[in-house]
């Protein structure tokens, strides 16, 4: 069987197969979607992954800065993975009750209100108005809100453009969409240090990023037209939460253009199992090093805190825009099986870590992130591939909710496991990790078929 199903997805950029696509919707009448109005959807989601993002780059720079423990920044930051995760299906299965625009105009301020509260927390942080437990306990609550309102963008944005396009040209509309959050980790990262400006100073990309928030979200109200009456069939569904640990796989596609009403399917069938281990333990790989790297930044350059955020932002940079070259350009070129991609994901991604934890300059940091990256590039596509080929079509939409709860466990233990090997000793997350990933090298070898 063809690999194609499950990688249409990352083979779509944001331009070639939408541009074709809308091209193609115009003449379906008054409903079809406009390119003027997959832009807006596209903002939506584009604006929350790279803000999102850009917060991680300057994380640990504030932690540090306030004088926090490291521990206490990665729980603080990583609530509202924990949130999203756990709300995102519900948003889900509403996006269809409480009209499409109205969740989108939701989740974009849910974003907004959490970006500029926390940047109001930290600055008073930064300033030593209040003290670093205060500062970080507010924020842990007030990104409670992205979290919790944040997660609706996705699957609201995606219903909106289903209900709006063909059948036909669904899923290239949809992967293009989905695009978007690839996109904004590179994005962020890159652009995060810009904002780190002398008046606002590390909290100065969070009120960036509220501001650019706040332009889609009046785009939206101004120029999406509501779909409240009229609506066609179409439905959104869950996503990962934004972040270089989990970067698109097509999983919400799948969730998205499959039927409604499918059996619900358990992690642990047999078909499926060895396909969600293995995501499972690149997946909590991936989130654990990328809670310590800003750290491990810091540390192993021996930076002050305050200009730490260019040299972290540059790492993150290079590591997503690694994984997203394995996934649009890699993949399709070297058509390998869901096993393959596995096998030589956890190999390269093993060595990748064993690479960043012996360099001491940024060179050898970011070459190493970035070869870690390729290998984690190749495992997320490769088990989503696997355990979408392992089901017949009727069972895609199944599937995908299993796949997409998979990407989102890692942030339940992973970030506290990867942090408290850090405060160990700052080399032993890498190595921790790299051992585990050789350890699905040998079970990829034993266990997964293809």
């Amino acid at each position: 069987m063809a690999l194609t199903r499950p990688l249409n997805a990352r083979r779509s950029g944001p331009s070639g197969a939408a541009a074709s696509h809308i091209a193609g919707t115009r003449g379906v009448g008054a409903s079809a979607l406009t390119t003027s109005h997959f832009l807006l959807l596209y903002a939506a989601m584009l604006v929350a992954a790279a803000g999102n993002t850009a917060l991680q780059s300057v994380m640990p720079a504030i932690g540090r800065s306030i004088g926090i423990d490291d521990f206490w920044v990665a729980i603080a930051y990583t609530w509202s993975a924990v949130l999203w995760v756990a709300l995102a299906p519900y948003w889900a299965e509403k996006s269809d009750h409480h009209g499409r625009k109205a969740l989108t105009i939701m989740g974009v301020s849910g974003f907004i209100v959490s970006m500029v509260l926390c940047g109001i927390a930290l600055y008073a942080g930064l300033h030593r108005w209040i003290g670093g437990a205060l500062t970080f306990g507010l924020f842990a609550i007030l990104r409670a809100i992205y979290g919790g309102l944040g997660c609706a963008t996705p699957s609201a944005t995606q219903a909106y453009l289903a209900s709006r396009t063909r059948r036909s040209g669904r899923v290239a509309a949809l992967s293009a969409l989905s695009s978007s959050f690839g996109l904004g980790t590179i994005i962020g990262p890159a652009v995060a240090p810009l904002f780190v400006l002398p008046l606002v100073g590390l909290a100065g990309p969070l009120f960036a990023f509220s501001l650019i928030g706040l332009a889609v979200v009046i785009s939206i109200i101004l120029w999406l037209p509501n779909d409240r009456k009229g609506r066609r069939s179409g439905h959104g569904a869950a996503m990962s939460y934004p972040s270089l640990a989990t970067p698109p796989t097509g999983a919400s596609v799948l969730a998205a253009t499959a039927p409604r009403r499918t059996r619900r399917l358990k992690w642990n069938d047999q078909r499926i199992r060895p396909w969600i281990i293995a995501g499972v333990v690149a997946g909590h790989a991936q989130a654990a090093i990328l809670t310590c790297l800003g750290f491990f930044v810091i540390d192993r350059l021996r930076l002050p805190p305050w200009g730490s955020e260019g040299p972290i932002s540059i790492v993150m940079m290079a590591g997503a825009a690694a994984t997203l070259g394995a996934q649009w350009g890699l993949i399709p070129r070297l058509n390998l099986r869901p096993r393959a991609l596995i096998l030589w994901g956890a190999l390269i991604g093993a060595a990748g870590l064993v690479g960043t934890m012996l360099s001491h300059d940024l060179y050898g940091i970011t070459l190493g992130f970035a070869l870690a990256s390729v290998g984690f590039g190749f495992t997320r596509p490769g088990f989503t591939a696997g355990a979408s080929l392992a089901v017949p079509l009727s069972e895609q939409g199944a599937v995908a909710g299993v796949i997409t709860a998979a990407n989102g466990i890692s942030y339940v233990l992973a970030p506290t496991v990867g942090i408290l090997l850090y405060g160990l000793n700052h080399d032993l997350p890498f190595a921790v990790f790299a051992l585990m990933l050789l350890g699905l090298a040998w079970f990829g070898r034993a266990r997964l078929a293809g």
